[in-house]
């Protein structure tokens, strides 16, 4: 009885040590990466997102290798001028190259949208992590205030505190991380107790490995998935929601050129105020690259869900 209790401790140790040397190894980590990007480049609208992605952002942040003109430059003797070969998208009210204030204004709308959604994972995931493992009361302190914020429609409680602190650049960013990271703490707390019983996460305690170390060494990469693909789709979302509240007011301010910005000449300007149509390169190009690059990121998003999906085949 007492050899054959031996031979299986030996067995299980033997195995237990060459899971851990493939995992110091990075072998188990590069066959799941090898696997989730050979799904990725099979999915056509994927790629397709990944290339518009990267398009708009060469053409947003290298504006300089694209215009010479500067998104706040007055010309008022050129204003509301339609396409030409001096401004290929034509002028604003202002006389401003629309061209010029659609790339400019790109790198403000995406810094908000990215910033946003990382800032809200930062904090949603490593709440998530941790105190989802641990439990307790600051958990349930936690899911309190978080279903506080889910019970409000996010729209209104934005302009609600917008209208509280000020606009301005920097308190919307803080203002979408705050009203964002709920839904990202209750992501991955939901994605922890799922895993918190598993039976390597049960050896790991049994090895005596401390509860931060199983949290962000072991548990984070099995979160990794649903995270990034949160943050693809909560960056399209505060990239509208930027736009949407440029063209109520409530954005932005006026002075910083922004993709909502650029939109919000329909409702701001009197002289077109009744002939939109007529004006159209005044909001239609700029309308058109946010679209594509929010569909670039959705494109991007569903593409990376279901090739970490490990139900999908591929």
């Amino acid at each position: 009885m007492t050899n054959t209790n031996k031979v299986k401790r030996t067995a299980l140790d033997r195995q237990m040590d060459k899971i851990r040397d493939m995992e110091e190894s990075g072998k188990l980590s590069t066959k799941l990466t090898n696997r989730t990007l050979r799904k990725l480049t099979a999915n056509k609208l994927a790629v397709l997102g990944v290339v518009m992605f990267f398009v708009i952002c060469l053409l947003c942040f290298g504006a300089p290798l694209f215009t010479k003109y500067s998104p706040t430059a007055f010309a008022l003797r050129e204003k509301m001028q339609p396409p030409s070969l001096a401004h290929i998208f034509g002028t604003d009210q202002m006389g401003r190259d629309i061209w010029s204030r659609m790339l400019y204004g790109g790198r403000i709308s995406i810094v908000v949208g990215l910033g946003s959604a990382l800032g809200a994972a930062l904090i949603g995931v490593t709440l998530g992590l941790f105190v989802g493992y641990k439990g307790g009361w600051l958990d349930n302190i936690l899911m309190k205030i978080a279903d506080i914020f889910l019970s409000f429609p996010q729209m209104v409680l934005i302009i609600i505190i917008v209208a509280l602190v000020g606009q301005s650049l920097q308190n919307l960013i803080v203002i979408f991380i705050l009203t964002g990271w709920p839904s990202m703490y209750r992501m991955a707390r939901s994605k922890v107790l799922s895993l918190k019983e598993e039976e390597f996460v049960q050896a790991l305690r049994a090895f005596g490995i401390s509860d931060v170390k199983i949290a962000f060494k072991h548990l984070l990469p099995n979160t990794l998935g649903p995270v990034v693909v949160n943050i693809t789709l909560s960056t399209a979302m505060f990239i509208l929601q930027e736009a949407s509240l440029s063209v109520l007011g409530y954005g932005v301010p006026q002075e910083i050129a922004t993709w909502g910005n650029i939109i919000n000449v329909i409702t701001n300007s009197g002289t077109i105020r009744f002939d939109w149509l007529g004006y159209w390169w005044m909001w239609l190009p700029c309308s058109i690259m946010l679209i594509l690059f929010v569909l670039s990121i959705n494109f991007i998003g569903d593409g990376l869900r279901d090739a970490s999906d490990p139900n999908q085949i591929g």
